[in-house]
Order: C-alpha cells, then structure tokens, then sequence
C-alpha cells in the first residue's frame, strides 16, 4: 500500500462489512511496558509488606546452627541479649523491633527491597507473558500436542524460567536488603552484623566489591534463584489458573474478560498460601547464604558453600523444621505482597489498555 495521501474521498463501509484495523504495535514497546508495569506493582506492594519482611529474616536467622539440645536447655527467663531466640514469634518479632528501633527499624532495607522489586518482578512480571507463549509454542513443536496439552506445563516452565533470571539480575541488591534487615544496634542481634550497611546501599555495594569482588555481589544467588523460581513458578502459574477457574464458576463478573478486583483479590489470596508453602526452605537458604560472613580472602562464605549446603547443615544441626522457620512472618510478607501486587498489576493494566484506546 503507497503511503502518499490519497485524494479520493473514502465511502464509508456497513460495520458488517468494515474491516477491522488492527493497531501494529511494537513488540519491544509492549514488553517494555510490561516490565514498567510489573515494576510498579511490586514496589506498591512491598512498601505495605517490608516490615514483615524484616521480621522473617531475623527469625530465619536467630539460632542459626544451634543444635537443638543447645537450644532446649536455653530458659524464657533468660535476659533477652543471651538468649537464642529473642523474637519469640512473628507478632512478637515486629513489636520488638519497633520497640528497640522505632518505624524505621520495622521498615529496613526498603530502598534495596524497591530497586529489587523493580530488578525481580519487574523481569519476571514483564518476562512471564511472551515467556510462556514462546514455552507453550516449543511444548507444541516437541509433543505435537494442542495448546491446551501443553498449556500448564508451559506456564510452570515460563514462571520458573522468568523468576530466576530476575533473582540472577536482582541478587545484589538482595544481598544488601538482607544484610541492613538484619543489622541492628540493639540488643536482640541475630545473625553475623554487617555494621557497614548503615552507609547506604551504593556505599554497602563498593564495600563488598572492593572486598570481595564480583564473586562477593553475588553469593547466594544460586539459593535465591531456586527460591524465586520455586515461588514463581507457583505464583504466576496459580495466579493465572486461580483466577481463570474463578471466572469460569459465575460467582464473579467478567468484565473486560480479566474480572474485577474481587476476583484479583481472591486469585491472589489463595495463591499466596500455595507461594510460601514451597518457597520457605529455599527462603531460610538464601536468607543465611546472603548474610553469612565472607572468609578472610573474599572468596567464599564461612558457613556455608552453597545453597544446598546450607539446607543440609540447617537440618542436621536444626533439624527439617528449621526449613519452615519464619512461616508465619513469611506468610504474612508474601500473602499480602502477592494480593497487593496482583491487584495493583490488574489496575495498571487496565489504565493502560485505557490509554492505549483513549489517549
């Protein structure tokens, strides 16, 4: 078709028979947006769920290798700086915190947590959707099945695939959230402390640099990465079916086909369950590999070689249900976290298929 103007008057055609026209938008444009969108809904969510997220990683931190012998002769009446576990539980843990640190210890790390946020969701959110069709699309080639045959285990591998490629990039800033949520002055002190994180999070990023080197930025990506593809796979694989069963039992409106906010609410809600279920023991892993001490020559931690590692050291000294540590303060981060960010995904996707048809 010539693009020169065209001079002829156009005869407007019956909508019967008016063609369609399609609006040819760019691929890169449309993941782009994804990645600002995901971006902005995950930073929404955790700046309403950072505190507990503070709470979560002291509990998985306190009484870190003690043996559970150690552990039982230990008293409630002990003064709360010797003992082993001075935040007694999650609603406990918070308090204490706020008590002994005030609101901006209970919301710690939380300019890290965004450029995470940003850095994980945002890949992983903006990766999902063209990852699982690209997934779906091979499924089909290998197994010469239909899209439905293949549709759920294309999901599971475009979540996993999508959230570890988004811990890999987001690690280092994980590294530094982990380390000032566990830092404190007081005397309820879990966990090596890394005195240098007060300085900020560039300032914490040179140190460990010039320290430890590249090497030092990214230990304990390989358990965070387990822990986001183990938590995406199930996050945005159940999300998606979640919510499609929802709208498929008539108790929600459908809409625009994507369903209100009920229905986000509800989709998130019982994911999020599912989410901290299967991610906890990679979550006490990569909360210990993070904030364990480097050796003196940077090139290794003291504690623990890797992921894997650490899970079998956590065990045999602490016991399996040391894996679960810090569920509930876990459950409360993740299920709000998963229900805010979903919610807030839902609505700035429809501002922009608004803009997209208005502006």
């Amino acid at each position: 078709m010539s693009s020169s103007p065209v001079s002829a008057v156009p005869v407007p055609l019956p909508a019967s028979v008016a063609p369609t026209v399609i609006p040819v938008q760019n691929t890169l444009a449309q993941h782009a947006r994804a990645f600002v969108l995901g971006a902005l809904a995950a930073c929404g969510a955790v700046t309403f769920t950072n505190p507990w997220e503070v709470v979560k990683t002291r509990l998985q931190l306190q009484g870190e290798l003690e043996s559970k012998a150690k552990l039982a002769a230990s008293t409630s009446t002990t003064p709360l700086p010797t003992r082993p576990h001075p935040y007694n539980n999650a609603f406990s843990g918070l308090l204490t915190i706020f008590r002994n640190e005030g609101i901006r210890g209970v919301q710690k790390g939380l300019g890290p947590a965004y450029a995470y946020q940003i850095l994980l969701n945002g890949t992983r959110l903006g990766a999902y959707e063209p990852m699982r069709e690209g997934c779906i699309d091979g499924l089909r080639s290998l197994t010469g099945s239909g899209r439905e045959g293949v549709l759920f285990p294309g999901m599971v591998l475009a979540g996993a695939t999508s959230g570890i490629l988004g811990a890999l990039i987001g690690s280092p800033v994980f590294l530094i959230k982990t380390r000032m949520q566990s830092y404190t002055a007081a005397t309820a002190a879990v966990g090596h402390q890394h005195s240098y994180v007060t300085k900020g999070t560039f300032p914490a990023l040179a140190h460990i640099y010039r320290n430890e080197g590249l090497r030092g930025l990214w230990r304990g990506a390989d358990a965070a990465m387990l822990r986001a593809g183990v938590g995406s796979a199930v996050q945005l694989t159940g999300y998606d079916s979640t919510k499609g069963l929802l709208l498929k039992s008539g108790w929600f409106e459908e809409h625009d086909g994507q369903g209100d906010v009920r229905v986000h609410f509800a989709a998130s809600l019982v994911t999020s369950f599912f989410v901290c279920l299967a991610m906890n023991p990679f979550d006490v892993a990569s909360t210990r590999m993070y904030n364990q001490k480097a050796t003196a020559d940077g090139k290794q931690g003291t504690l623990y070689k890797n992921g894997l590692d650490c899970i079998m050291k956590t065990v045999r000294s602490e016991g399996p249900a040391a894996l679960y540590k810090g569920f509930t303060a876990a459950y409360l981060r993740i299920g709000p976290h998963t229900v805010l960010m979903f919610v807030f995904l839902e609505q700035l996707k429809k501002l922009a298929r608004w803009a997209d048809t208005n502006v």
